[in-house]
């Protein structure tokens, strides 16, 4: 056996004759086109489109390389189900700049590729894999560990995420994989412990474009079981067949393997699945909870993306150097911010993967009996009146409750809702929550108050015995979170455990397992076990019975006392200003030593707010990958400028660098004229409002900024703060205590803290970050009015209709590159959709008329009623004007109009391959 440095390398390997064989079926459909593309990385990276044919289907595919002609390893990125090779770009881009030769494609049945959707069959999707590995290894830029025999990884996330665990089990050239939000054996995904999961396979079959896109035994296969309501044998083993556990003996590659809290379709129990196989066949594994999953939620791409990218440096480029990570990492809810009441999220990890049952704690529990009600409305919505399961099955300790399946299994218990639960899961970390179980057709069991918080990290496990008046008993189990005073219950990431105990399990003690999750509470609250007939998400038996439940021992639940949570910073003020008189002599002493350096003030820009030239900076301990790249822009007085750009455009990264907080590594900064350096002294002409501000909850808000400007060493009278005041618009609740603030307040007394003293340049990062309309509303007023003065405000957001109202004009960033810059009008005012202003409200069925002409693909009302959007569908905006006038609509005017959402879109895609 190698050392465990070098026993990846896969040199000391041999293709297979499988994987051989495949290699003569792949026939190149073309001679491929080559194109720039244009993210300004350095060197460039390079995309080759090309439909290559592997056992006579297309597929379509893409290749991304940079730099010379060196060898390097090589990464193949599949994409999610109902998706396309575009889907991936952005990450095969970002790959190709950090070094490696990447390849991307559309599964068959998907995008541009031919042939039939087969769930990544062993002898379609994945013979196309190695045919794609075939491809890499016949080119020169690409790293060979043997002849035919290129050095790759393969990830993707779901559908693309099973196949890179397939690919990896077939095929022995796969050196790593770096599966996101998948399956480990789809027939347990789709019928856990032999429950139809209903809702999310018919949202699989549409979203692949109906069940004829499917391969006919598959397309049998559903239809079967959806009539049925229950999977039969047959069924389970196609699936199971297709599935990466029928291999998972020969995956014997580093695997990081990332798979997400917020998942009722693939939940954690499948990574787990695989964690303890490829682990157990002696690879290095790697396990990440994230806040996200297929049911909603942050997918904490970027980072994520950083912890492949490195797995990837440590496996494919052998760097020793390389980050991967802890063995296990957990996303976790670490509190509230004291400003602005978002969630502030933490990473927890240990050096182990704990599994889902590590450090049990044994939770009595005992059966419960209350007044009628729906349970779990949450938060107080229906909550005060929490409902039992039924009525008591008599025994003396009160353990047994019986409760009925009704009819047809309606109306059924909703806990989580495919593509709308990810917002409510998010939140249950918070203890606010919404699962509805109805009066009568659930067994409750309730725990004592809980003398010290505890975190649940794993799958708890209770015994218990079922009985069913007919057939199979059919339930859905879960763990919620009580709050003290029992008007609040929460159940965590909206998840459930389905389980079929047939006839001849019945009245015996039987184990189940309940979803795992990482949810924390506090003392005093209590557990609540549920299990019910019924789950929207699920087929249950439409025959009305009735089902008894007694307990068999304790709640075990799983607290992973190993897994450490990283330590929360202590509030500002217990070092803040301690520190203040340190951080101000080291700017003074940087300034003192670089001031011979500095370049003289400019005076042609003396009355220029900011120009920014070149200005570049890499990412750390990077050579050649940039968080902004050459980026160049000019904002006037009295502009209200929108920085704009998805996750990882570089936004906050060059705010960070306008305010001196960081250091470009290349290009320039000058406000006023002045170059910015750490300690510039024209850095007292810029307020800004980037990290959030962290106030003292006990004092009053005038309070908190008047201590704010004493710890900034400048006179009184300089503070200005009653301006700012008046422009914040927070009126009398100066005088109260920040602790009884709204969201909103605070926000505006954290604009209003970045306002003091009237800077010329304001700078706002996110500043309507977690309020509700009517605040967003307020904030945009705000900005407004600070910029009538003949100041300028710079403002990045991602709310880009509020930033359409209220910016004047717009910096487009993507991936650290400037795409477009220049006034909101002109950005948006191109396009297919004309805005028509009337005199007077145009009645529906005049709306109607307008939208059935030839050449109009739709016309809708403005939400004013004086005005019309129309769509234009081959038509000319003269011939529409024509048709108007003929139907006596009271026109004032017609003129261009495309939403920024549209433009900005349209921009940031770059024309997408």
């Amino acid at each position: 056996m190698q050392t465990p440095d070098s026993r990846w390398r896969r040199w000391t390997r041999k293709r297979s004759r499988w994987a051989a064989a495949v290699a003569a079926l792949v026939v190149l459909a073309g001679a491929g086109t080559w194109t720039a593309v244009a993210d300004d990385r350095a060197p460039a990276v390079h995309r080759e489109d090309r439909t290559m044919r592997i056992d006579g289907v297309s597929l379509d595919t893409s290749y991304f390389t940079s730099g010379g002609s060196e060898r390097r390893p090589a990464v193949l990125i599949g994409h999610g189900f109902g998706g396309s090779k575009d889907d991936v770009r952005a990450q095969a881009e970002e790959l190709a700049g950090a070094g490696y030769a990447v390849m991307t494609w559309s599964a068959r049945g998907f995008g541009k590729s031919g042939g039939e959707i087969s769930l990544n069959a062993p002898d379609r999707e994945v013979k196309d894999v190695s045919g794609l590995i075939d491809w890499l290894a016949r080119r020169p830029e690409v790293q060979l560990d043997a002849k035919g025999d290129p050095r790759v990884g393969v990830t993707g996330a779901s559908y693309g995420g099973a196949v890179s665990l397939l690919a990896a089990g077939y095929d022995r050239r796969v050196d790593a994989i770096a599966p996101v939000i998948t399956y480990w054996n789809l027939a347990d995904a789709l019928f856990p412990d032999g429950v139809f999961k209903k809702l999310w396979a018919g949202i699989f079959v549409t979203s692949g474009g109906g069940c004829e896109k499917f391969e006919k035994q598959l397309c049998a296969m559903y239809e079967r079981v959806a009539v049925s309501g229950k999977p039969d044998a047959a069924a389970r083993a196609l699936l199971s067949e297709r599935s990466p556990s029928a291999v998972g003996d020969r995956i014997k590659v580093p695997a990081l393997i990332v798979q997400g809290q917020t998942d009722s379709l693939f939940p954690l129990g499948q990574a787990d699945a695989m964690a303890r196989t490829i682990s157990g066949n002696g690879a290095p594994v790697a396990v990440d909870w994230i806040a996200g999953g297929h049911d909603g939620g942050d997918m904490e791409s970027g980072r994520v993306e950083n912890r492949i990218g490195a797995w990837f440096d440590r496996y494919l480029k052998e760097d020793k150097g390389a980050d991967t990570g802890p063995a296990f990492r957990v996303t976790r809810t670490g509190g509230i911010d004291s400003t602005d009441g978002a969630a502030l999220r933490r990473g927890a990890s240990s050096d182990t993967y704990p599994g889902l049952a590590s450090g049990d704690r044994k939770i009595a529990l005992t059966a419960t009996s209350d007044g009628p009600g729906i349970v779990g409305a949450g938060a107080g919505a229906g909550a005060g009146t929490p409902a039992s399961g039924g009525r008591s099955g008599g025994s003396a300790d009160r353990r047994t409750q019986t409760f009925r399946n009704p009819a047809g299994a309606n109306p059924p218990a909703i806990s989580a809702v495919p593509g709308v639960g990810g917002g409510i899961a998010q939140l249950s970390s918070l203890g606010v929550g919404l699962s509805i179980d109805f009066p009568g057709q659930y067994a409750r069991f309730d725990s004592a108050p809980l003398d010290t918080s505890m975190r649940i990290t794993g799958s708890p496990t209770v015994r218990v015995k079922v009985t069913a008046g007919q057939g199979d008993a059919v339930l859905f189990g879960k763990v919620y979170d009580v709050s003290p005073d029992g008007k609040q219950q929460v159940l965590p990431a909206q998840l459930v455990a389905p389980y079929r105990i047939t006839p001849e399990r019945q009245n015996k003690t039987v184990e189940l397992t309940l979803p795992a999750v990482d949810h924390a509470l506090d003392a005093g609250h209590r557990l609540r076990l549920v299990l019910s007939a019924t789950d929207l998400g699920y087929a249950s038996p439409a025959e009305p019975t009735t089902y008894s439940v007694s307990l068999a021992g304790p709640l075990t639940v799983p607290t992973a006392p190993a897994v450490k949570t990283a330590s929360t910073a202590l509030p500002w003020w217990t070092w803040g200003l301690p520190a203040a008189a340190a951080v101000i002599a080291l700017a003074l002493l940087l300034t003192a030593r670089r001031r011979t350096a500095t370049p003289a003030p400019d005076p042609v820009l003396a009355e220029v707010p900011l120009q920014i030239t070149g200005l570049s900076k890499k990412y750390a301990k990077s050579a050649d990958r940039y968080a902004v790249k050459d980026l160049s822009f000019r904002v006037e007085k009295g502009q209200v400028l929108g920085l704009l750009g998805p996750n990882g455009a570089g936004k906050t990264t060059t705010l960070r660098m306008l305010m001196g907080l960081i250091t470009p590594d290349d290009g320039e900064i000058r406000v006023f004229g002045n170059a910015i350096r750490p300690g510039a002294p024209v850095l007292s002409r810029v307020g800004s409002f980037v990290e959030g501000a962290g106030f003292l909850p006990h004092l009053s808000g005038r309070a908190n900024l008047e201590l704010y400007w004493q710890a900034t060493g400048r006179p009184a009278g300089d503070s200005r703060i009653e301006e700012a005041l008046e422009i914040a618009g927070l009126g009398d609740a100066l005088a109260r205590a920040v602790r009884t603030y709204s969201q909103g307040m605070r926000q505006r007394l954290a604009i209003a803290q970045a306002m003091l003293g009237m800077p010329d340049l304001l700078i706002l990062d996110e500043p309507t970050n977690g309020l509700d309309p009517p605040q967003i509303r307020e904030m945009r007023d705000v900005m407004i009015r600070y910029a009538a003065g003949g100041r300028t405000v710079i403002v990045s957001s991602h709310l880009l209709s509020e930033v359409e109202q209220s910016c004047t004009h717009l910096v487009v960033m993507d991936r650290g590159r400037l795409v477009q810059a220049g006034p909101v009008a002109e950005i948006t005012g191109s396009g297919d959709m004309l805005l028509v202003t009337v005199a007077e409200e145009i009645a529906e069925p005049l709306v109607e008329k307008i939208a059935a002409l030839p050449g109009i693909d739709s016309a809708v009302r403005t939400d004013d009623g004086l005005g019309l959007l129309v769509r234009l569908d081959g038509v000319n905006s003269s011939r529409l004007i024509a048709e108007l006038v003929r139907l006596d609509v009271p026109l004032t005017g017609v003129g261009p109009h495309r939403r920024l959402e549209d433009a900005f879109l349209t921009l940031i895609s770059g024309g997408s391959a």
